[in-house]
């Protein structure tokens, strides 16, 4: 152990990765004790294989409370590639606690031969990339940014949401179905096919979770409106929680040889 106590970590997450990484982090040598703190964006999220928190800080002066309350001493920022707010507070509140950030994040996606992507850089734009005449469109964009598209009422919108939406969103014509990813291509393609979808919004997440809508766009020749990720945090993120759980495992090394 490192001088007889545990390195202590604390996880931002959320996402497929950030999953991944607690059950790295599950496994790993009993010297570093790690917690995994949830937006509380689902109402039930999958409870992870190591001890877990739901709810935020209070902004960028609770998280800082928390990491010294907590003697957290690495800190993971494994959210969504669109929760901007909190990546920036995960910044910011490393540098004041004065303890290392790691950035975990899942490459964007790339178009490949086939594609037919309309590149904007907000739901904004977005909602207006569709175009004046009515049309079937799927939005699987969470549920945060749906207001947006109210500028677009001609559209009959799906919506895929994991929890039910209360109260419901305020879309003139919209209808929400459930459902929890990850989806497989060929099922993605029937649901396209079955609600005569004929544009996709979506973010440009990256991943393969939910990759599969991509798939199944480009096999039916179905338009997609792709929303730019916003500005990264400073410096490099890593993509894969194999090469993250290496990086804490070398900051356990080097507090155990300082002794700390």
């Amino acid at each position: 152990m490192l001088g007889g106590k545990r390195m202590r970590v604390l996880v931002l997450g959320g996402t497929t990765e950030a999953s991944r990484l607690a059950a790295l982090l599950a496994a790993a040598r009993r010297d570093i004790w790690s917690m995994l703190s949830f937006a509380g964006r689902t109402k039930a999220p999958i409870a992870p294989a190591i001890p877990y928190r739901i709810g935020g800080f209070g902004g960028v002066e609770g998280l800082v409370s928390y990491l010294e309350r907590e003697r957290i001493e690495l800190l993971v920022d494994a959210t969504h590639p669109y929760a901007e707010q909190m990546s920036r507070n995960a910044e910011l509140a490393s540098a004041q606690a004065g303890i290392p950030l790691i950035v975990l994040t899942r490459p964007p996606w790339l178009r490949e031969p086939g594609d037919d992507w309309t590149i904007v850089g907000d739901m904004e734009a977005a909602a207006a990339a569709l175009g004046p005449e009515p049309k079937r469109v799927f939005l699987t964009i969470g549920r945060l940014q749906l207001a947006a598209f109210a500028s677009a009422p001609q559209h009959a919108y799906l919506i895929r949401a994991v929890d039910p939406f209360d109260p419901p969103p305020e879309l003139a014509r919209c209808r929400v179905i459930a459902g929890r990813g990850p989806f497989g291509s060929a099922a993605e393609e029937e649901l396209l096919r079955d609600e005569k979808i004929e544009m996709i919004v979506t973010k440009n997440s990256g991943g393969g979770a939910a990759f599969a809508k991509i798939v199944a766009a480009r096999r039916l020749g179905l338009p997609v409106v792709m929303v730019e990720r916003p500005q990264g945090v400073a410096g490099d993120a890593l993509h894969d929680p194999a090469e993250a759980m290496a990086h804490i495992l070398a900051h356990a090394e080097a507090l155990a040889s300082r002794g700390v």
